[in-house]
């Protein structure tokens, strides 16, 4: 680690200061994507990840590993994984990680799930899917990089591709694992659901609990080896909330009017049953970010939903031109960036009672990054809302970067 005074300016707060993470000049390296569940509950400890860009990683790649960061250790990284094909983790409580050897083909191959403390001891194979996911005829492929885990860490969500490699528009899935049997079940399938960004809600009420925020992407056209041809179709994605048992599918008040559309970018207020979405509208042209909570299902019509609740946190902000963001867990602070101008810029925001109050924004710095897809800032909060966390490849090479603050 390494303290960047130089990336303050005369705008930023005089009671920040910025550290650099990763330094390796010849490998690239990135936090895991923003709404990822990497931080121990506790927010001394997370994961980032090596020989890895803004949106993931060739998890094929020998030098792809994931790292421990140990805050109260000056920020000492310490590999966690060195096989392989490791993918997708995620961290409950303060001692345990899980995370996915991918080893798929489709049609085909070899999927593991492990767990292992954060100090690399007790490594364990949980499950091996090396056939059909019970109940069904699917083998899963190209495996999603991002999982989620429950509240009480008893399952853990992962999406996949379940094309045989001859079919063209073909199903994709998202995958629930009961993590004390062990035992999988496929919840959901279809041929819109090829980005699901699956995030269980983490209030601890014992039926929100079983809640995942996952997105739709509608007229998407997926070649027979799950390659996607076209991402979504004139009207955009919209995003649901469904139970982890397959029951109880709900729509968020979000896009799909012609006007706004869902940008991709969403997460859970905190522990909150509040969600927030990114969105982008024609009239007027701004990039918003609009909180909302879910209503009963109805035919995927967005922001029309009925029963449907939403408010827009970024009213009172000049032309909004927000992208990616992540709240702390409590739900009363939120970190985001706008990446579109040159090098990007960083803003924080205190927020207010959820479904009422406007977000108050104040400008932290710019990242300096080029804004390129593997550089997106992508910045988001540890638990606790003291420290923020961001990317940028100011350096020449994608870096992990910390903002602190004092008192």
């Amino acid at each position: 680690m390494k303290y960047r005074p130089d990336l303050l300016d005369e705008k930023s707060p005089g009671n920040i200061k910025v550290a650099q993470l990763t330094t390796e000049k010849d490998v690239p390296s990135s936090h895991i994507y923003m709404e990822a569940q990497v931080f121990s509950a506790d927010s001394r400890r997370f994961l980032l990840h090596r020989a890895a860009h803004a949106h993931g990683s060739d998890h094929n790649d020998p030098k792809h590993q994931y790292l421990v960061c140990d805050l109260e250790n000056h920020c000492t990284l310490s590999p966690l994984t060195n096989e392989i094909g490791a993918t997708a983790p995620s961290v409950f409580g303060e001692k345990l990680v899980y995370y996915f050897v991918d080893q798929t083909e489709v049609g085909g191959g070899r999927l593991t799930l492990k767990r292992v403390n954060p100090d690399g001891t007790d490594r364990q194979t949980i499950m091996v899917i090396d056939s059909a996911i019970p109940e069904t005829n699917y083998r899963p492929s190209r495996i999603y990089p991002l999982s989620t885990i429950s509240p009480d860490g008893k399952r853990l969500a992962l999406s996949c591709f379940l094309g045989d490699g001859r079919l063209e528009s073909v199903n994709w899935g998202l995958m629930v694992f009961d993590l004390e049997k062990p035992a999988v079940q496929l919840i959901l399938q279809g041929p819109s659901w090829c980005n699901v960004h699956p995030q269980y809600c983490r209030s601890a009420d014992a039926s929100a609990g079983h809640d995942i925020l996952v997105q739709e992407n509608h007229g998407n056209i997926t070649g027979a080896q799950g390659q996607n041809k076209r991402v979504t179709g004139g009207n955009g994605a919209d995003i649901h909330v469904i139970r982890d048992d397959g029951t109880n599918f709900r729509d968020m008040p979000w896009g799909r009017d012609g006007n706004e559309f869902c940008q991709g970018h969403q997460c859970w207020r905190g522990r909150n049953v509040w969600a927030i979405t990114g969105t982008q509208t024609k009239q007027p042209q701004e990039a918003q970010l609009i909180e909302g909570r879910a209503g009963p299902a109805a035919d995927h019509i967005g922001i029309k939903t009925p029963g449907g609740a939403r408010n827009d946190l970024s009213r009172n902000f000049p032309r909004p031109d927000f992208h990616h963001f992540g709240t702390d867990m409590d739900g009363k602070r939120l970190i985001t960036d706008n990446c579109l101008t040159s090098g990007g810029k960083l803003f924080i925001a205190d927020l207010g009672e959820p479904g009422r109050d406007p977000a108050e924004f104040a400008y932290l710095m710019s990242p300096r990054s080029s804004c390129s897809k593997q550089a997106h800032i992508h910045p988001f909060l540890s638990p606790n809302g003291k420290f923020g966390f961001f990317n940028s490849d100011e350096s020449g090479i994608s870096q992990a970067y910390m903002i602190t603050w004092d008192g």
